[in-house]
């Protein structure tokens, strides 16, 4: 049985590595459910999101089911967690939407620049007819159903000067991880990517290797980046986020009533904790403010100079994603409630 093959290779990666914050050990005759991911506990959205859904289960599902979190890269690093999943060696994971390129390139809509002008255009869409059946895109050929989008937020561009209109960009120097979108939006723009690990990206703005950086407001707090710039404009061009997975076949085991509660209080905490992400987001950027970082906001007619010059790079991803789910990602801009 797949369970079977798990619990070894995952006693064995127990072996030599303990959860990185107090947890208690799970009662006997518990359902186990491990969840890794690669940030710290507190802090990231994810660790946060990770934290609560433990503690919620825990405290309600005592006797019935016990979770563990193992943050930080414990069990396993954010290339290796959907792979352990495949194998039934995760329950839950949620690994980076660049992560799961290997295995589809549905989720590349979330990449596309300037397609959602703000979170709650992505909040439409993905609660939208569309936006769930992509939940669903590699529960088929690879036996992981989503279970829901946990948000970091929207990215926003910065650079040694403002970035007001497109051409503010030209000759300029963008790191990117490995995301193909990210290159040819960073063309687009008459700039050039520098391939970069997110930790070297603060040395290299500090001594002039890349002029600019995208990130969420939180993201540039955090990592400091405004030490090394004097401000950011409001793109809100590209999405942070992640597709939470469980293993189809573990789901599918649970008695109805265990499944049930357990899906209850997963979909209540992800909405709590996307809600929490996106008042964070916002604090954080009123302590840029604060510190003197300037955040620059497109008029409608700026953005919509940006949005046509991505438009080409749409298109050229749109048979691999889907020319359906861009049109609905971009309908979810215009159907805003009056």
């Amino acid at each position: 049985m797949w369970r079977t093959f798990a619990a070894i290779s995952l006693a064995m990666v127990l072996g030599s590595a303990a959860p990185a914050f107090a947890q208690e050990p799970c009662k006997p005759g518990e359902l186990v459910i491990n969840f890794s991911h690669v940030v710290q506990s507190t802090v990231d959205p994810k660790g946060d999101f990770a934290t609560m859904l433990a503690e919620r289960v825990n405290t309600e599902m005592d006797g019935k089911a016990c979770m563990q979190v193992f943050p930080y890269s414990q069990l396993f690093d954010d290339d290796q967690v959907m792979e352990a999943m495949l194998m039934g060696d995760m329950e839950i994971a949620a690994p980076s939407l660049s992560k799961l390129e290997a295995y589809t390139h549905r989720y590349r809509v979330f990449d596309l620049p300037f397609l959602f002008e703000d979170i709650d255009a992505v909040d439409r869409f993905t609660q939208s007819e569309k936006g769930q059946e992509l939940l669903q895109a590699m529960s088929d050929e690879y036996g992981v159903v989503g279970l829901g989008y946990l948000y970091e937020g929207l990215k926003h561009l910065s650079a040694g000067r403002p970035l007001v209109v497109p051409s503010d960009a030209n000759r300029l120097k963008f790191p990117v991880q490995n995301s193909d979108v990210s290159v040819a939006m960073i063309e687009a723009m008459g700039a050039s990517a520098q391939k970069l690990e997110f930790r070297e990206v603060y040395g290299a703005l500090q001594i002039g290797v890349v002029d600019g950086q995208e990130n969420s407001y939180s993201n540039i707090l955090t990592s400091r980046f405004f030490e090394v710039q004097d401000g950011v404009t409001e793109t809100n061009h590209q999405l942070l986020a992640y597709v939470v997975f469980a293993h189809q076949v573990w789901l599918d085991s649970l008695d109805a009533d265990v499944r049930e509660q357990f899906l209850t209080i997963f979909n209540e905490t992800l909405q709590e904790a996307n809600a929490q992400a996106a008042k964070t987001n916002e604090e954080n950027r009123q302590r840029l403010i604060d510190v003197g970082y300037a955040v620059r906001e497109l008029t409608p007619e700026q953005r919509a100079k940006w949005v046509d010059l991505m438009r080409p790079v749409w298109r050229k991803f749109e048979e691999e994603i889907g020319v359906d789910l861009i049109e609905a990602a971009e309908a979810a801009n215009q159907s805003k409630p009056d």
